[in-house]
C-alpha cells in the first residue's frame, strides 16, 4: 500500500502495522486508513497527539471475544456457527455497538464496525464507548424457534461479557427487536437479573424506546437535510434514491416523505425497484416486514408506476439525493461516476461504510455534499444511548421527547462536523470533520486515563 505524500511517517508506518498485524482483514484496513488519512492536520496543530502510541492505542481493541455457538435446528440438526464481540474502547463509556447477524459475518467485518463505532459514539456526546459483535449465522428462512435456540446459545457464552456499566449491545443486519427480545430472555434467565440497560432495541413496553427503531433513518435524512441547508436549500420537492429495504431503509424513506421529499427506490440482494410515483412505504412495510418478502413483489403489486431491475443497482437512477442504507462498499466509483452525471446534491450514508474510498473522493471532488456515516448514522447509538438513560431512571420518553433529543442530537453532530472541519482549513469536508472531531474526543479521554 502506497502513503499519501502529506501523511507523516509515523502514520504510514502505523498502517503498514495494521495490515501486517490484520491480515485479509479488507474492510478494517479500509476503515482504518480512512481515519488515518484525516488526522495530520490534529498531529500538526497539538503535539500531545503526535505519539505514535496514543494512535496505536485507539487502533488496537481493548478486547476481542470469539467463541462457538452450538444450536440445534426443527430437524434436530446441530449447527455451529461463530460468535464475536469487540469491545473496542471504553474511554467514554460502557461499550456500545451491535450485533450483527449474517453470512458475511468475520473477524474483519466486525473489527471495522467496531473501529467505526468508537469514533460514531463520540460524535453523539452521549458518554459511550465503541464495539460491535455478531455471528455468521443467517435468520434468513429460518423459523422462530430456530433464532430463539440460536440467540439462546449466543447469549449463553456472551452474557458474561456485558453489562449496563461494561458493555451495551443493541441491534444491527439481521438483529431486530425479535432477536433482542430472545437475547434478553436468556440473559434475564442465566443472570436472574432484571438489567434493562445490558441491551437496546428492546421493544416497547418491557424498556424499549420509543422511535429506536426509526432512529438511524430519521437520523440519516436529518443529516442530508442539514447538508443541504448549509447551501441554501432544503428536502422539499427533492428526488432521492434509497438502497435496501430493511429497518434503516424504511424510516429513510419514511422521514423522507414527511418532509416532502420523494424517494423513488428500495433494493435487496436480488435487484432494485424504482417508482416514478414515489414508494409506497405502508405496501413496502407490509412485504418486507410482514411477509418478509423481496422488493421484486412490491412492483409486481404497485402496479405501471413501479419497475424491478434483476441484478442492478440505484444508483443508475438520476435523483437529487443518494443515501445508500444497505451494507459496506456498496456505493464504488463507477456508481459514483453516474450519479455525478445525473446531478446529484448531496450523499448521506445510513449505512456503515457504504461508498467506497475512490467514489468518496470523486464525490468530494465534484462538489457533492458528503455524509460519512459515523456522522450521519449515528442516531441510532444517539436514541440506544437515550434508551439506556430512560432504563437506568425507570422512566419512559414520549415520542415528541426522543424525537427532539434526536434532531436536536444530529445537528449537533453536523455543527460539531462542519466546524471541526472548518478550524482544520478543510471547510465543507465532513469526513475530515467527523473524523477529527471523534479522535479528539477519544483521544483526550484516553491521554487523560494513562498508559491502559
Amino acid at each position: 500500500m502506497t502513503s499519501r505524500p502529506d501523511r507523516s511517517t509515523a502514520l504510514a508506518h502505523l498502517h503498514a502495522e495494521i495490515v501486517r498485524r490484520n491480515p485479509a482483514e479488507h474492510e478494517f484496513h479500509q476503515a482504518a486508513r480512512e481515519v488515518l488519512d484525516s488526522l495530520g492536520p490534529a498531529l500538526a496543530a497539538r503535539s500531545e497527539y503526535r505519539d505514535p502510541g496514543l494512535v496505536e492505542r485507539l487502533i488496537e481493541p481493548e478486547r476481542q471475544i470469539i467463541f462457538r455457538v452450538p444450536w440445534q435446528d426443527d430437524q434436530g440438526c446441530v449447527h455451529v456457527n461463530r460468535g464475536f464481540r469487540i469491545e473496542y474502547n471504553s474511554a467514554l463509556g460502557p461499550y456500545k455497538g451491535g450485533l450483527r447477524f449474517h453470512p458475511s459475518v468475520n473477524l474483519g467485518i466486525i473489527k471495522f464496525l467496531g473501529f467505526e463505532q468508537v469514533f460514531k459514539n463520540a460524535l453523539t456526546g452521549l458518554g459511550i464507548g465503541g464495539g460491535k459483535g455478531g455471528s455468521d449465522f443467517d435468520p434468513q428462512g429460518r423459523s422462530d424457534a430456530e433464532v430463539m435456540r440460536f440467540c439462546q446459545s449466543f447469549m449463553t457464552e456472551l452474557y458474561r461479557h456485558i453489562g449496563e456499566y461494561t458493555d451495551v449491545p443493541a441491534g444491527d443486519i439481521g438483529v431486530g427487536s425479535r432477536e433482542i427480545g430472545y437475547l434478553f430472555g436468556q440473559y434475564r434467565r442465566i443472570t436472574n437479573r432484571w438489567e434493562g440497560g445490558v441491551l437496546t432495541g428492546k421493544r416497547a413496553g418491557w424498556g424499549g424506546s420509543l422511535i429506536r427503531p426509526e432512529a438511524t433513518g430519521y437520523g440519516n435524512v436529518l443529516f442530508a437535510e442539514a447538508m443541504l441547508h448549509e447551501r441554501g436549500e432544503d428536502l422539499e420537492g427533492q428526488t432521492a434514491v434509497v438502497s435496501g429495504s430493511g429497518n434503516v431503509a424504511l424510516y429513510t424513506i419514511q422521514k423522507l416523505i414527511a418532509l416532502g421529499a420523494n424517494p423513488v427506490t428500495c433494493s435487496d440482494s436480488s435487484g432494485y425497484v424504482v417508482d416514478e410515483k414515489g414508494i409506497d412505504l405502508e405496501l413496502l412495510c407490509q412485504i418486507k416486514e410482514v411477509e418478509r418478502g423481496r422488493v421484486s413483489t412490491y412492483a409486481e403489486r404497485r402496479g405501471s408506476s413501479a419497475r424491478f431491475v434483476p441484478g442492478g443497482r440505484v444508483w443508475e437512477v438520476p435523483a437529487d439525493l443518494a443515501l445508500p442504507s444497505a451494507t459496506q462498499n456498496e456505493l464504488d466509483e463507477d456508481a459514483a461516476a453516474t450519479l455525478i452525471r445525473n446531478g446529484v446534491k448531496a450523499v448521506s450514508e445510513g449505512a456503515n461504510m457504504p461508498t467506497t474510498p475512490k467514489a468518496v473522493q470523486l464525490l468530494q471532488q465534484a462538489g457533492v455534499a458528503f455524509g460519512p456515516g459515523k456522522a450521519a448514522n449515528a442516531g441510532g447509538v444517539a436514541v440506544s444511548a437515550l434508551e439506556m438513560t430512560q432504563n437506568a431512571s425507570r422512566t419512559t420518553w414520549k415520542a415528541d421527547q426522543v424525537e427532539n433529543e434526536l434532531a436536536r442530537i444530529m445537528t449537533d453532530i453536523h455543527n460539531t462536523c462542519a466546524e471541526t472541519a472548518e478550524r482544520y482549513g478543510s471547510p465543507g469536508d465532513y469526513v475530515t470533520g467527523a473524523n477529527i472531531a471523534g479522535f479528539e474526543r477519544v483521544a483526550d479521554a484516553v491521554l487523560a486515563q494513562g498508559v491502559i
